[in-house]
Formats: C-alpha cells, sequence, structure tokens
C-alpha cells in the first residue's frame, strides 16, 4: 500500500526548473542561476521572508511562458525576439496556479524596464520584477567557457553591490555545479514540506507546459491522465494508487520540454537520428522526478510508460518483473491516448484500427493482456471520458495561448 505523499517543497521546485532548462548548454540551469542571484539581491535588501521566497519561485520559472526550446534559446542569445509574448503566458500559468498566483505579477514584468513604471521601485511587485530583470541580464552576459572570476570585475556593474568578503563567495556559488545543492540545503524553502494537493496542483501547471507546446499534443496529457484514471478503478487499485496514476499521467512526458518543436510538429517520419531525440524524453523524465525525494514510485509510474513487458521497450530495457501494475496501465493509456490524436503525419485513428493495434501489442507480450482487455471492454466509456477531458483542456489551450496557435 503506497503511503500518503509528502515532498520538500525547495527540492520540488527546483527539480522542476530544471527540467525547463534541461535541452540545450546555453540555457541549462539559467533559471535556478537567476534564482540565485535575485535570492542574493533580495537578502541585501532586507526583504521579508514571504517576499523573498514569491521572488525566489517567480525567478525559478520566470521564462516558464517561453513554450520551445527555440524561442528559449532566442531569449537567451538575444536574439530579435519579442519577450512580452513568454511574459503573458508565463503569467496566465502562474495565475492559474494557487501555490504560484502570488508571483504572477511579477513574471508578466521581469522584463519591464525601471524607467518604464509609474510606481516607486519600493512597491513588492516591482521591485522583484526588477530584481529578476537584473539577475536575468547578468546571468545571460555570463561567459559560461571563461572562469567566473577573470570575467567577475566586468559583471559586477550589472548586479547590486555584495559587501566585503562575500563578493567573491558570490561569483563561485554562481558558477558552481553544486548550486542547486546548495539552494536545496540553504534556500528559502530547505525546510518546507508540501501534500499532494499541492504537489498536484503544480502538476497541473506542468501538465500544460507540457502539453501546449504544441498544438498536436496540447491534450495528450489529459488524455493519458483521465484513461489511466478509469482503467485503475476498473482495475480495483487502492484510492493513494489511483491519485498517484493520475499525477504521473500529469507528468509521463515531462521530459519532453527537452525535445524541440521542429521534431514534435515534423510533418514527415523521423529519421533514425531524431527518433534518438525523442527516446530521451523518458529518461528525462525519470530523472527529474526521482531527483526528488519521496517521488521514487511516481518516477516509475510516469517514466516507464514506453516500457515493454518483453523487454524491447525504452529507455532502460527494463521486463515484465519490473514494471509494476501502474506502470503497465501507464503504457497501455498513453498508447490508446496516442492512437485517437491527430499527429502532423496522421490524423487520429479510428476504433477498429485502435483495438487492432492494441489486441496486437497485447499478443506479442509488449503489453499487459488484463489492461488491454479492460479496455477494450470499456472502449466507449473511457473514449468518451477521455475527449470530454481533452475538450476542456483544448479549450483552455486556445483561449489561454491563441497567440501561438497561429
Amino acid at each position: 500500500m503506497l503511503k500518503k505523499l509528502y515532498v520538500n517543497f525547495g527540492n520540488f521546485l527546483l527539480s522542476f526548473s530544471d527540467a525547463i532548462d534541461l535541452a540545450y548548454s546555453k540555457i541549462a540551469s539559467h533559471q535556478i542561476r537567476t534564482a540565485f542571484i535575485s535570492w542574493e539581491i533580495a537578502k541585501a535588501a532586507s526583504l521579508p521572508k514571504e517576499r523573498i521566497k514569491n521572488l525566489f519561485i517567480a525567478a525559478l520559472f520566470h521564462d516558464i511562458g517561453a513554450l520551445s526550446i527555440e524561442e528559449k534559446v532566442s531569449l537567451i542569445e538575444l536574439e530579435d525576439i519579442d519577450p512580452h509574448p513568454h511574459c503573458i503566458r508565463g503569467e496566465a500559468l502562474f495565475k492559474s496556479t494557487p501555490v504560484f498566483s502570488k508571483a504572477a505579477k511579477i513574471i508578466r514584468n521581469h522584463h519591464r524596464p525601471w524607467n518604464q513604471w509609474d510606481t516607486p521601485i519600493t512597491t513588492s511587485d516591482v521591485f522583484e520584477a526588477q530584481a529578476i530583470y537584473l539577475a536575468d541580464l547578468l546571468e545571460r552576459k555570463i561567459d559560461r567557457k571563461q572562469y567566473i572570476l577573470h570575467q567577475s570585475e566586468n559583471l559586477k556593474e550589472k548586479i547590486v553591490s555584495l559587501s566585503g568578503d562575500q563578493i567573491e563567495d558570490f561569483w563561485l556559488d554562481l558558477s558552481s555545479p553544486r548550486l542547486y545543492s546548495t539552494l536545496l540545503h540553504f534556500g528559502p524553502f530547505r525546510v518546507v514540506e508540501i501534500d499532494y494537493d499541492n504537489i498536484f496542483s503544480i502538476a497541473t501547471l506542468f501538465r500544460k507546459l507540457i502539453d501546449f507546446k504544441s498544438r498536436f499534443t496540447a491534450t495528450h496529457s489529459t488524455g493519458v491522465a483521465e484513461c489511466a484514471l478509469i482503467l485503475s478503478k476498473l482495475f480495483g487499485l487502492t484510492e493513494e494508487e489511483i491519485k498517484h496514476i493520475k499525477l504521473a499521467g500529469y507528468l509521463h512526458d515531462l521530459g519532453k520540454l527537452a525535445i524541440p518543436n521542429s521534431i514534435l510538429e515534423k510533418d514527415d517520419r523521423l529519421t533514425k537520428e531524431e527518433f534518438a531525440i525523442i527516446k530521451q524524453h523518458t529518461y528525462f523524465t525519470y530523472s527529474v522526478l526521482n531527483s526528488i525525494g519521496e517521488l521514487e514510485d511516481i518516477a516509475e509510474i510516469a517514466a516507464f510508460h514506453h516500457e515493454r513487458l518483453d523487454g524491447t521497450g525504452y529507455p532502460f530495457h527494463v521486463g515484465a518483473e519490473k514494471i509494476n501494475t501502474c506502470a503497465r496501465i501507464m503504457a497501455v493509456a498513453d498508447i490508446f491516448t496516442a492512437l485517437t490524436e491527430d499527429r502532423p503525419y496522421r490524423k487520429g485513428m479510428k476504433k477498429k484500427e485502435i483495438k487492432k493495434i492494441l489486441k496486437s501489442l497485447s499478443q506479442s507480450n509488449a503489453l499487459d493482456k488484463k489492461i488491454v482487455n479492460l479496455l477494450l471492454e470499456n472502449f466507449e466509456e473511457i473514449s468518451r471520458h477521455v475527449k470530454e477531458k481533452q475538450l476542456v483542456s483544448r479549450e483552455e489551450f486556445e483561449i489561454t495561448f491563441s497567440d501561438i496557435i497561429k
């Protein structure tokens, strides 16, 4: 029996921030490093603890509205790109998440120069937005190929002065590969725990972030989670297992944040090299979730959705003995949902085609026969429920993110 879920909030935030910046060396840990700089600015300014926490969260996810790798890279490299659309999308995502809603205005304004404000800098949202503006600018100016102390003199003018002997520590901490650990053990959320409801609330935000990368995947995680939810109930799993499965369904494609949209939206057969890049996503999902204490079970349920009972799946090529019931359900739910959806290279399949593929995969011992049969016996009910939930997600995507559909 699974126990009730609690995780360290700092661990959760840092790992998910890290997940957003996985894809490209020039943006690796960009948001974590920006959060560290913002945190130091906040401490130097003696901000109250609650304001520091809001600023830290906003900085960790300040680029959350940049939904594709291509857009993230353009922002980092200061190419000719309007930064405001990703600020608007980021604010919308934060507003929809109760745990983050207080930081939404900071996200919205983190690219707004100080001289465009009518409100005094001492106002909380203004100061916090300016702190991230400055921290983001400084982080992007750092040459990652050059030793940090050899460039620190040229960078100092970009940041609020830090006093005395601590200035060298600041630069070394900033460039340290152990910055994640530093913020985990000494950051503002080091002793804060969150329960399942708050975990699920944040997972809902990331479900949107993962799916809204592309109009072709805009409702996928919703569909997988809802299909898995019904299957787990029909299978007779416990209440805690069912809750874990829905959470894992929302996060099963977390690693797709590291996949370029040029591959996700390709309207032709993928090359061998492109498919190898796609296959990374389950490893990244596992790596991120498994780095969060108490989410080890969720990591396996989420990341094993492309594993197969006969050992032919990926990324770990585990066999039936290592794939538990929840992960088996997730694998069936993922394939079912994907087959029903439109893709750049094909339309969603009809019931007859879907049944044929699922039966073939179960007969070859790739998927669990019992779970596949459960889905086929309840096909109409599951299909109807999934489509209803996906329609809600589609409407949200089109209303909130209409600017990226065009």
